[in-house]
């Protein structure tokens, strides 16, 4: 307990926390790794980055994310990888140490956070990442047509995605910008009834042929709020292998795809631009 108190203690003193336009934010050092950090916005956990091991994914939906981009092209085979939403470029730096030589756009509106991590957290030189401070659906417009390989959107503000990257015309942007067989995956999170998971699911399905849906089984079966990873391509999708990663991780997670994830929508309406909300806030028990 002694060696537990002095770790805090030592990460409270040597915490970097500044204002972003998104609102506080807190880079706590991890004790347990020389040069890993979390990244906070009003104490949310957004981002884990080790600098020395940029393959170290910690959180779980970015574990699950991981995944989808090892599966994305063959072992190693450089991509052309779009994000939306930078946070600490944690799955940026991910996919350069795990493909190197790929060719990454992040887009992150919040410019005084890009500042502050580009500075506390800084990109291997070498990196092919560049990073534009924009809207992620204003971004992904100057994406050039059939351009990425993978498109990740892990994209929130004030820990909710904004409305007008949940619709049809946000994903006819995605379709567009993606090359033929590409690979789209986002975040996604929600807590009973799943009304919001649901219509993501329904908004997909029109725009994209296969689809799946990984998460924690207690999310899916609605008994409490978490995140879900879409995977959506006009291609098939390396099903048996995701399942078997996502089923052998430290918090295990559940993929459905095909008629079961048809069945989970429930009879959902597929989201567009008029009809479109934000994603509901976690319960303040979620960060606790």
């Amino acid at each position: 307990m002694g060696r537990s108190r002095d770790n805090r203690r030592r990460a409270a003193a040597e915490a970097v926390v500044e204002a972003v336009e998104g609102g506080l934010a807190e880079l706590i050092p991890d004790p347990d790794r020389a040069r890993a950090w979390s990244l906070l916005i009003d104490g949310a956990p957004q981002s884990h980055v080790d600098l020395d091991d940029p393959a170290h994914l910690s959180f779980e939906y970015q574990r699950r994310i991981g995944h989808v981009i090892d599966l994305a092209a063959p072992p190693g085979k450089p991509v052309q990888a779009v994000h939306l939403g930078g946070g600490a470029l944690t799955l940026a730096r991910y996919t350069a140490a795990t493909r190197p030589r790929s060719t990454q756009q992040v887009v992150e509106r919040d410019a005084a956070l890009v500042q502050l991590v580009r500075r506390e957290l800084p990109l291997d030189p070498g990196a092919r990442i560049r990073v534009r401070s924009a809207d992620a659906r204003e971004g992904l417009a100057k994406v050039p047509d059939g351009w990425a390989d993978l498109i990740v959107a892990d994209v929130f503000s004030g820990a909710r995605t904004p409305a007008h990257l949940t619709s049809t015309e946000f994903l006819d942007e995605v379709r567009r910008a993606l090359r033929p067989g590409g690979v789209y995956t986002a975040n996604l999170a929600d807590g009973p009834p799943l009304a919001h998971l649901r219509a993501q699911i329904a908004t997909a399905a029109v725009r994209f042929a296969e689809l799946a849906l990984i998460a924690d089984p207690a999310v899916l079966r609605g008994k409490r709020f978490g995140n879900a990873i879409l995977v959506a391509s006009d291609s098939p999708l390396p099903l048996a292998e995701l399942t078997r990663r996502a089923a052998s991780d430290p918090h295990p997670a559940r993929l459905e795809h095909g008629a079961k994830l048809m069945d989970f929508t429930g009879g959902a309406t597929p989201v567009t631009d008029t009809s479109a909300v934000a994603s509901p806030a976690p319960p303040p028990s979620v960060f606790r």
